[in-house]
């Protein structure tokens, strides 16, 4: 299946708190896309593999996104080698995106800035002749995407796109929110976190607020780019 967009998490509810109103927006557009998750978030001190499994599971199908994979990798302890390229070059050449996009060029999570380093270095990869990969026995087509977008995650970063989701904030925070093990519940009796308080997840909707009100719309999601991006008109630019 050839994807319009794939978007990279290194673990699950990385994309629904970071870009997800886009990714509502461009598959109500009739594009398709798809999310791989490298870990399974199995070291977050509240829930489990397995419920995150399945909250990454019901965002997915609030999102509308055409597939998910989950690579597995080991969490907090993955690392920007030739073995997992190989892993991210095979989704890369599964799928073909025109568009990838993956965690925060640095943040406060280490796996983030990981994340971002090693997806863009397998989008270049993926790209060569004489690499060569297999999936399901057979050989695979070289592929680079066109772009790789980097969203912006818990550290406040300069973008250099941004999107509108005005109509689509409301799927973006249902995506947030099927993560129900991780973010504010009152009655919850885990230990609480960085992102499971309220002031958390109300920040996740006042910040694309704020994006919204410097662009000029209610809401927006910020990316930033690894090479110039380019527009057929200034008309093009809202």
């Amino acid at each position: 299946m050839k994807l319009d967009i794939l978007a990279f998490g290194a673990h699950p509810d990385d994309i629904e708190l970071s870009c997800s109103g886009t990714i509502a927006k461009e598959v109500a557009k009739g594009k398709k896309v798809g999310i791989v998750d490298l870990t399974r978030g199995e070291l977050g001190t509240r829930g489990t593999a397995k419920t995150r499994d399945e909250e990454a599971s019901n965002a997915a199908d609030i999102l509308g996104v055409s597939v998910r994979e989950n690579l597995r990798f080991a969490d907090g302890f993955f690392v920007n080698d030739k073995t997992h390229q190989l892993e991210i070059i095979k989704m890369l050449r599964k799928y073909q995106p025109d568009i990838v996009l993956c965690n925060a060029i640095k943040d406060r999570h280490i796996d983030h800035g990981r994340g971002s380093e090693l997806v863009s270095d397998a989008c270049f990869l993926s790209g060569l002749l004489k690499i060569e990969t297999k999936l399901e026995g057979k050989s695979q087509d070289k592929w680079r995407p066109k772009q790789v977008f980097h969203y912006i995650q818990w550290k406040q970063i300069e973008p250099d796109v941004v999107v509108d989701i005005s109509e689509y904030i409301d799927t973006k925070m249902a995506s947030v929110l099927a993560y129900k093990t991780q973010f504010f519940d009152a009655h919850s009796k885990e230990p609480q976190t960085p992102i499971s308080s309220k002031n958390f997840t109300d920040s996740v909707k006042y910040r694309a607020r704020d994006l919204g009100r410097l662009i000029g719309t209610e809401y927006a999601e910020g990316f930033t780019a690894e090479r110039y991006v380019a527009v057929d008109s200034l008309f093009d630019l809202i």
